[in-house]
Protein backbone atom coordinates (compact mmCIF):
# COMPACT_ATOMS: atom_id res chain seq x y z
CA UNK A 1 0.00 0.00 0.00
CA UNK A 2 1.57 3.58 -1.21
CA UNK A 3 1.76 5.69 1.89
CA UNK A 4 0.57 9.07 1.78
CA UNK A 5 3.39 12.06 1.79
CA UNK A 6 2.39 15.18 3.32
CA UNK A 7 3.34 18.58 3.50
CA UNK A 8 6.78 19.29 5.61
CA UNK A 9 6.20 20.13 9.27
CA UNK A 10 4.17 23.18 9.41
CA UNK A 11 6.50 24.83 12.08
CA UNK A 12 8.24 28.35 10.82
CA UNK A 13 11.68 28.88 11.85
CA UNK A 14 11.95 31.70 14.73
CA UNK A 15 12.45 35.07 14.27
CA UNK A 16 15.98 35.94 16.29
CA UNK A 17 16.17 39.95 17.20
CA UNK A 18 18.95 40.34 14.71
CA UNK A 19 16.82 39.42 12.02
CA UNK A 20 13.97 41.52 13.21
CA UNK A 21 16.11 44.51 14.02
CA UNK A 22 17.19 44.31 10.58
CA UNK A 23 13.40 44.55 9.08
CA UNK A 24 12.75 47.30 11.55
CA UNK A 25 15.76 49.08 9.69
CA UNK A 26 14.95 48.55 6.71
CA UNK A 27 11.45 49.80 7.32
CA UNK A 28 12.74 52.89 8.29
CA UNK A 29 14.41 53.67 4.62
CA UNK A 30 11.34 55.72 3.54
CA UNK A 31 11.10 57.81 6.58
CA UNK A 32 14.81 58.32 5.90
CA UNK A 33 14.88 59.25 2.62
CA UNK A 34 11.60 61.43 2.70
CA UNK A 35 13.31 63.41 5.52
CA UNK A 36 16.37 64.00 3.65
CA UNK A 37 14.04 65.13 0.33
CA UNK A 38 12.55 67.71 2.42
CA UNK A 39 14.71 69.06 4.86
CA UNK A 40 18.06 67.62 3.34
CA UNK A 41 21.29 66.26 5.31
CA UNK A 42 21.01 66.92 8.66
CA UNK A 43 18.67 63.50 9.40
CA UNK A 44 21.55 61.36 7.75
CA UNK A 45 24.19 63.18 9.35
CA UNK A 46 22.11 62.39 13.08
CA UNK A 47 21.99 58.58 12.55
CA UNK A 48 25.66 58.24 11.84
CA UNK A 49 26.45 59.81 14.88
CA UNK A 50 23.74 58.69 16.67
CA UNK A 51 24.69 55.02 15.80
CA UNK A 52 28.06 55.49 16.42
CA UNK A 53 27.19 57.16 20.11
CA UNK A 54 24.95 53.92 20.47
CA UNK A 55 27.53 51.32 20.17
CA UNK A 56 29.84 52.83 21.55
CA UNK A 57 27.31 53.39 24.74
CA UNK A 58 26.15 49.96 24.52
CA UNK A 59 29.61 48.41 24.64
CA UNK A 60 30.35 50.67 27.61
CA UNK A 61 27.20 49.67 29.41
CA UNK A 62 28.04 45.98 28.38
CA UNK A 63 31.50 46.24 29.61
CA UNK A 64 30.51 47.08 32.99
CA UNK A 65 27.42 44.75 33.57
CA UNK A 66 30.24 41.59 32.19
CA UNK A 67 28.09 40.27 29.39
CA UNK A 68 29.47 39.88 25.91
CA UNK A 69 30.14 42.36 23.73
CA UNK A 70 29.80 40.84 20.52
CA UNK A 71 26.86 38.88 21.17
CA UNK A 72 24.91 41.96 22.20
CA UNK A 73 26.24 44.49 19.93
CA UNK A 74 25.11 41.72 16.88
CA UNK A 75 21.87 41.79 17.88
CA UNK A 76 20.71 45.57 16.21
CA UNK A 77 18.73 46.64 19.04
CA UNK A 78 20.94 49.66 19.22
CA UNK A 79 20.73 50.57 15.94
CA UNK A 80 17.22 50.69 16.05
CA UNK A 81 17.28 53.05 18.59
CA UNK A 82 19.76 55.34 17.41
CA UNK A 83 17.74 55.59 13.96
CA UNK A 84 14.59 56.30 16.18
CA UNK A 85 15.70 58.68 17.97
CA UNK A 86 17.96 60.58 14.95
CA UNK A 87 14.15 60.51 12.52
CA UNK A 88 12.75 62.16 15.23
CA UNK A 89 15.40 65.35 16.71
CA UNK A 90 15.57 68.34 14.32
CA UNK A 91 17.63 67.66 11.53
CA UNK A 92 19.90 70.78 11.79
CA UNK A 93 20.42 70.23 15.76
CA UNK A 94 23.72 70.34 17.51
CA UNK A 95 25.48 67.10 17.66
CA UNK A 96 25.97 67.20 21.21
CA UNK A 97 21.62 66.96 21.38
CA UNK A 98 22.48 63.12 19.65
CA UNK A 99 25.17 62.42 21.79
CA UNK A 100 22.67 63.37 25.37
CA UNK A 101 20.07 61.43 23.77
CA UNK A 102 21.85 58.33 23.22
CA UNK A 103 23.29 58.07 26.65
CA UNK A 104 19.92 58.14 28.25
CA UNK A 105 18.48 55.90 26.15
CA UNK A 106 21.30 52.90 25.87
CA UNK A 107 22.66 53.83 29.65
CA UNK A 108 19.61 54.85 31.46
CA UNK A 109 16.09 53.75 29.81
CA UNK A 110 17.71 50.47 28.60
CA UNK A 111 21.04 48.91 30.82
CA UNK A 112 19.94 50.56 33.67
CA UNK A 113 16.94 47.87 33.57
CA UNK A 114 18.90 45.13 32.62
CA UNK A 115 18.92 45.47 29.14
CA UNK A 116 16.86 44.47 26.05
CA UNK A 117 13.80 42.61 26.93
CA UNK A 118 13.49 44.21 30.73
CA UNK A 119 13.39 48.02 30.02
CA UNK A 120 9.91 49.08 30.79
CA UNK A 121 9.83 52.48 28.94
CA UNK A 122 10.95 52.79 25.50
CA UNK A 123 14.60 53.83 25.18
CA UNK A 124 14.14 56.36 22.06
CA UNK A 125 10.73 57.98 23.52
CA UNK A 126 12.45 58.03 27.37
CA UNK A 127 15.79 60.15 25.71
CA UNK A 128 13.34 62.16 23.11
CA UNK A 129 11.42 63.21 25.88
CA UNK A 130 14.29 63.89 27.98
CA UNK A 131 15.70 66.25 25.29
CA UNK A 132 12.69 67.87 24.92
CA UNK A 133 12.36 68.96 28.57
CA UNK A 134 15.90 69.98 28.67
CA UNK A 135 16.33 71.82 25.82
CA UNK A 136 12.99 73.29 24.52
CA UNK A 137 15.09 75.36 21.99
CA UNK A 138 17.34 72.86 20.28
CA UNK A 139 14.41 70.42 20.12
CA UNK A 140 12.16 72.49 19.01
CA UNK A 141 14.14 74.48 15.76
CA UNK A 142 13.24 72.47 12.77
CA UNK A 143 14.32 73.70 9.42
CA UNK A 144 12.02 75.00 7.13
CA UNK A 145 11.11 72.23 4.34
CA UNK A 146 12.85 73.49 0.50
CA UNK A 147 9.03 74.45 -0.88
CA UNK A 148 9.30 77.51 1.73
CA UNK A 149 13.11 78.42 1.52
CA UNK A 150 13.19 78.03 -2.53
CA UNK A 151 11.92 76.21 -5.55
CA UNK A 152 14.55 73.73 -5.83
CA UNK A 153 15.64 71.19 -3.07
CA UNK A 154 18.95 73.14 -3.81
CA UNK A 155 17.46 76.13 -1.63
CA UNK A 156 18.25 73.80 1.20
CA UNK A 157 22.14 73.76 2.87
CA UNK A 158 24.33 71.68 1.03
CA UNK A 159 26.31 68.62 3.22
CA UNK A 160 29.56 70.64 4.31
CA UNK A 161 26.91 73.43 5.49
CA UNK A 162 25.04 71.10 7.45
CA UNK A 163 27.87 69.46 9.13
CA UNK A 164 28.91 73.03 9.57
CA UNK A 165 25.59 73.79 11.45
CA UNK A 166 25.36 70.78 13.51
CA UNK A 167 29.10 70.76 14.68
CA UNK A 168 28.50 74.74 15.34
CA UNK A 169 31.51 75.26 12.96
CA UNK A 170 32.75 79.38 12.91
CA UNK A 171 32.04 79.10 9.36
CA UNK A 172 28.14 77.58 9.70
CA UNK A 173 25.23 79.48 8.28
CA UNK A 174 22.88 81.14 10.45
CA UNK A 175 20.22 78.50 11.46
CA UNK A 176 17.73 81.08 11.93
CA UNK A 177 17.72 81.64 8.17
CA UNK A 178 16.40 78.28 7.80
CA UNK A 179 14.54 77.47 10.54
CA UNK A 180 10.54 77.31 10.48
CA UNK A 181 7.55 76.72 12.98
CA UNK A 182 6.03 73.02 12.30
CA UNK A 183 2.45 72.78 11.47
CA UNK A 184 1.66 71.81 14.91
CA UNK A 185 2.98 74.58 16.25
CA UNK A 186 1.50 77.00 14.18
CA UNK A 187 -2.06 75.47 15.21
CA UNK A 188 -1.14 75.45 18.80
CA UNK A 189 0.36 79.48 19.01
CA UNK A 190 -2.64 80.98 16.53
CA UNK A 191 -3.26 83.22 19.26
CA UNK A 192 -6.85 84.66 18.71
CA UNK A 193 -7.28 83.27 14.88
CA UNK A 194 -9.11 81.12 13.77
CA UNK A 195 -8.61 78.10 12.34
CA UNK A 196 -9.71 78.95 8.99
CA UNK A 197 -7.68 82.08 9.14
CA UNK A 198 -4.66 80.68 10.16
CA UNK A 199 -4.92 78.37 7.49
CA UNK A 200 -5.44 81.11 4.94
CA UNK A 201 -2.35 83.20 6.20
CA UNK A 202 0.15 80.78 7.27
CA UNK A 203 2.89 79.19 4.55
CA UNK A 204 3.67 76.63 6.76
CA UNK A 205 0.34 75.56 6.77
CA UNK A 206 -0.48 76.39 2.75
CA UNK A 207 2.74 74.63 1.74
CA UNK A 208 4.99 72.54 4.06
CA UNK A 209 2.51 70.77 5.62
CA UNK A 210 2.54 68.73 2.06
CA UNK A 211 6.19 67.94 3.75
CA UNK A 212 4.74 66.64 6.67
CA UNK A 213 2.36 64.73 4.67
CA UNK A 214 5.30 62.75 2.85
CA UNK A 215 7.22 62.26 5.43
CA UNK A 216 4.19 60.80 7.13
CA UNK A 217 2.92 58.42 4.37
CA UNK A 218 7.02 57.11 4.37
CA UNK A 219 6.46 55.56 7.71
CA UNK A 220 2.90 54.62 7.03
CA UNK A 221 4.51 52.34 4.23
CA UNK A 222 7.61 51.66 6.58
CA UNK A 223 4.62 50.05 8.95
CA UNK A 224 2.43 48.34 6.51
CA UNK A 225 5.88 46.29 5.39
CA UNK A 226 6.68 45.39 9.08
CA UNK A 227 2.49 43.99 9.13
CA UNK A 228 3.08 42.41 5.59
CA UNK A 229 6.48 40.39 7.28
CA UNK A 230 4.65 39.76 10.43
CA UNK A 231 7.01 41.16 12.61
CA UNK A 232 4.27 43.63 13.88
CA UNK A 233 0.29 43.29 14.22
CA UNK A 234 -1.86 45.70 13.07
CA UNK A 235 -3.87 45.69 16.48
CA UNK A 236 -1.69 48.60 18.98
CA UNK A 237 -1.50 51.03 15.32
CA UNK A 238 -4.97 50.74 14.06
CA UNK A 239 -6.11 51.38 17.05
CA UNK A 240 -4.13 54.54 18.31
CA UNK A 241 -4.94 56.07 14.65
CA UNK A 242 -8.86 55.13 14.90
CA UNK A 243 -9.01 56.47 18.55
CA UNK A 244 -6.66 59.79 17.18
CA UNK A 245 -9.60 60.33 14.18
CA UNK A 246 -12.61 59.48 15.72
CA UNK A 247 -11.42 61.99 18.68
CA UNK A 248 -10.17 65.10 16.26
CA UNK A 249 -13.64 64.25 13.95
CA UNK A 250 -16.00 65.24 17.07
CA UNK A 251 -14.09 68.33 18.54
CA UNK A 252 -13.40 69.56 14.87
CA UNK A 253 -17.01 68.93 13.40
CA UNK A 254 -18.05 70.64 16.80
CA UNK A 255 -15.92 73.95 16.29
CA UNK A 256 -13.42 73.65 12.93
CA UNK A 257 -12.77 77.17 13.77
CA UNK A 258 -10.94 76.25 17.20
CA UNK A 259 -9.80 72.60 16.71
CA UNK A 260 -7.54 71.10 14.21
CA UNK A 261 -8.60 69.02 11.02
CA UNK A 262 -8.03 64.78 12.12
CA UNK A 263 -6.03 64.56 8.80
CA UNK A 264 -3.58 66.93 10.43
CA UNK A 265 -3.74 64.69 13.37
CA UNK A 266 -2.63 61.66 11.24
CA UNK A 267 -0.91 63.11 8.82
CA UNK A 268 1.63 65.64 10.73
CA UNK A 269 4.21 65.60 13.72
CA UNK A 270 5.27 61.96 14.61
CA UNK A 271 1.64 60.11 14.37
CA UNK A 272 2.32 57.53 12.20
CA UNK A 273 6.05 56.88 13.62
CA UNK A 274 4.65 56.55 16.98
CA UNK A 275 1.90 54.14 15.49
CA UNK A 276 4.06 51.49 13.40
CA UNK A 277 7.32 52.13 15.21
CA UNK A 278 6.64 52.81 19.30
CA UNK A 279 3.35 51.48 19.88
CA UNK A 280 4.44 48.28 18.82
CA UNK A 281 7.20 47.63 20.79
CA UNK A 282 7.15 44.20 22.22
CA UNK A 283 8.66 45.04 25.35
CA UNK A 284 7.38 48.33 26.77
CA UNK A 285 3.66 47.86 25.20
CA UNK A 286 0.81 45.14 25.92
CA UNK A 287 1.64 41.46 24.95
CA UNK A 288 -1.57 39.97 23.83
CA UNK A 289 -3.98 41.20 21.07
CA UNK A 290 -6.73 42.46 23.12
CA UNK A 291 -4.38 44.48 25.16
CA UNK A 292 -2.69 46.66 22.25
CA UNK A 293 -6.11 47.32 21.03
CA UNK A 294 -6.72 49.09 24.69
CA UNK A 295 -2.86 50.46 24.22
CA UNK A 296 -3.62 51.39 20.88
CA UNK A 297 -6.72 53.62 22.34
CA UNK A 298 -4.74 55.26 25.62
CA UNK A 299 -2.27 56.19 23.33
CA UNK A 300 -4.79 58.03 20.87
CA UNK A 301 -6.71 59.81 23.32
CA UNK A 302 -3.46 61.00 25.43
CA UNK A 303 -1.64 62.34 22.66
CA UNK A 304 -5.13 64.14 21.35
CA UNK A 305 -5.20 65.27 25.01
CA UNK A 306 -1.68 66.76 25.26
CA UNK A 307 -2.00 68.21 21.61
CA UNK A 308 -5.15 69.91 21.74
CA UNK A 309 -5.08 71.16 25.89
CA UNK A 310 -1.26 70.61 26.82
CA UNK A 311 2.10 72.90 26.46
CA UNK A 312 3.68 70.57 23.49
CA UNK A 313 2.08 70.45 19.97
CA UNK A 314 3.41 67.12 19.38
CA UNK A 315 2.87 64.50 22.33
CA UNK A 316 3.35 61.05 21.49
CA UNK A 317 6.55 60.44 23.30
CA UNK A 318 4.65 61.95 26.41
CA UNK A 319 1.64 59.53 25.62
CA UNK A 320 4.05 56.47 24.86
CA UNK A 321 5.55 57.04 28.56
CA UNK A 322 2.50 57.46 30.32
CA UNK A 323 1.36 54.27 28.40
CA UNK A 324 4.21 52.20 28.93
CA UNK A 325 3.06 52.35 32.69
CA UNK A 326 0.01 51.13 32.02
CA UNK A 327 1.34 48.05 30.06
CA UNK A 328 1.45 45.27 32.86
CA UNK A 329 -1.79 46.70 34.24
CA UNK A 330 -3.54 46.39 30.90
CA UNK A 331 -1.74 42.68 30.02
CA UNK A 332 -3.13 41.77 33.88
CA UNK A 333 -6.73 42.15 32.51
CA UNK A 334 -6.35 40.95 28.72
CA UNK A 335 -4.72 38.10 28.87
CA UNK A 336 -5.80 35.29 27.12
CA UNK A 337 -7.48 32.51 29.07
CA UNK A 338 -5.35 28.76 28.23
CA UNK A 339 -7.81 26.42 26.98
CA UNK A 340 -9.87 24.29 29.13
CA UNK A 341 -8.77 26.32 32.39
CA UNK A 342 -11.18 29.02 34.50
CA UNK A 343 -10.65 32.84 34.25
CA UNK A 344 -8.30 33.53 37.33
CA UNK A 345 -10.25 35.26 39.61
CA UNK A 346 -6.96 37.24 40.07
CA UNK A 347 -8.38 39.40 37.19
CA UNK A 348 -11.88 39.81 38.36
CA UNK A 349 -10.85 41.95 41.26
CA UNK A 350 -8.60 40.22 43.16
CA UNK A 351 -8.82 36.70 45.19
CA UNK A 352 -11.01 36.43 48.63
Amino acid sequence: MALIHLSSPHVSKANSTARVMRLVLVAMLPALLALTFFFGWGSLIHIFLACTFALIFEAFALYLRQRSLRFFLSDGSALVTAVLLALAIPPMAPWWITAVGMFSAIVIAKHLYGGLGQNPFNPAMVAYALLLISFPIEMTQWNAPFVLLGDSWQALPSFSQTLAIIFNSPQALSLDAFTGATPLEVLKHKGSLTTEEIWRSSDVLSQAVFAWYGVSAAWLMGGIFLIYRKIMTWHAPLSMLVTLFILASLFYGGDPSNFADPFVHLGVGATMMGAFFIATDPVSGATSNKGKIVFGIGLGILIYVIRTWGNYPDAVAFAVLLMNLSAPFIDQYTQPRSYGHKQSTSTRGGSR
